[in-house]
């Protein structure tokens, strides 16, 4: 979308063609079927290996079969980056970055949350539906259990569980098959093996899967860096740049293809690995989408319709 700095009205903003926009974001269609056009799901935690996701463009609408939402190009937006409307029509207008929007959210640089979460219990990974969701993630039980806890934490008074990846300063990204968060402090996690090279990944579960992917051969020597967002890329440079190579595994999405051509020109240390899952948001849906094993799901009727466990 080519969008100038005078900020958009919704109706200007749903007036763009989402096809269009889908591929400025870096999504091609897998198939087309006259004015419909089907995609893998881009939308958070959405892995599969058959296109769910629909957009009409002669309507210029979308529908996620998977989830059962759709709506307009508003209506995604403000899924897809996780902000207000009034965030996204800033966005669109080229007014802000992604970072900074990313900033603003409630867990970002140690804000609190307006419904407090408290972390109550941690403790190795037993839970059978968190091993499962693990393996629906193409994630080994023993290579998570090396950076991952199983964590009993409360909202609202009501005590859940997820998986729990701990940063530098105490603070937790929360993971389960219906729920994504974080508890602050939030922050990175540097894992220093003493060497000078970096490897660099926006999420947890990219570190788990680069992982996974090396289990079975050498593990590439090289300290590791997960930024937990890309709000902190920034906040981060200096750890990264006081290495000789920086290795990115950032996501295909937007933010995250802008974020790798900044740091591509600032410097000749980084090095851009992200066509190794081309196609795919991540890493980690690359893993998840290759290979025969089939993906499995939890019974929809051992819990309740919640994000929480």
């Amino acid at each position: 979308m080519n969008i100038g700095k005078q900020k958009l009205t919704c109706e200007e903003a749903n007036q763009h063609d989402l096809v269009d926009y889908l591929a400025s974001l870096g999504y091609q269609p897998e198939k087309i079927r006259g004015y419909n056009y089907w995609y893998l799901s881009m939308l958070p935690d959405r892995f599969e290996k058959n296109a769910s996701f629909k957009v009409n463009r002669n309507k210029n609408q979308w529908y996620d079969f998977g989830n059962g939402a759709g709506g307009s190009l508003i209506d995604f937006g403000i899924r897809y980056h996780n902000c207000s409307v009034a965030d996204l029509l800033e966005l669109h207008s080229g007014s802000v970055t992604i970072g900074q929007i990313v900033s603003r959210a409630p867990y970002s640089m140690g804000k609190e949350p307006e419904q407090k979460l408290v972390i109550l219990e941690e403790k190795p990974i037993q839970s059978d539906r968190l091993i499962l969701y693990l393996r629906n993630r193409r994630i080994p039980l023993d290579v998570a259990r090396e950076y991952l806890q199983e964590i009993k934490y409360q909202v609202k008074e009501k005590p859940y569980y997820a998986l729990g990846f701990k940063n530098d300063v105490g603070g937790y990204e929360l993971r389960n098959e219906y729920f994504k968060s974080s508890s602050s402090p939030k922050t990175v996690r540097f894992i220093d093996r003493g060497v000078d090279q970096i490897t660099v990944f926006e999420g947890f579960f990219d570190f788990l899967s680069f992982l996974s992917i090396h289990k079975n051969q050498d593990t590439p020597l090289s300290n590791f860096l997960v930024l937990n967002s890309l709000a902190f890329f920034e906040k981060a440079r200096p750890v990264m740049e006081r290495h000789r190579q920086i290795n990115l595994y950032l996501d295909r999405d937007r933010s995250g293809i802008q974020t790798t051509r900044y740091a591509l020109q600032y410097s000749n240390k980084y090095q851009d690995h992200s066509d190794l899952y081309k196609g795919y948001k991540d890493l980690n849906g690359w893993i998840c989408r290759i290979g025969s094993a089939p993906v499995q799901r939890l019974s929809s009727g051992a819990v309740k319709k919640s994000q929480h466990l």
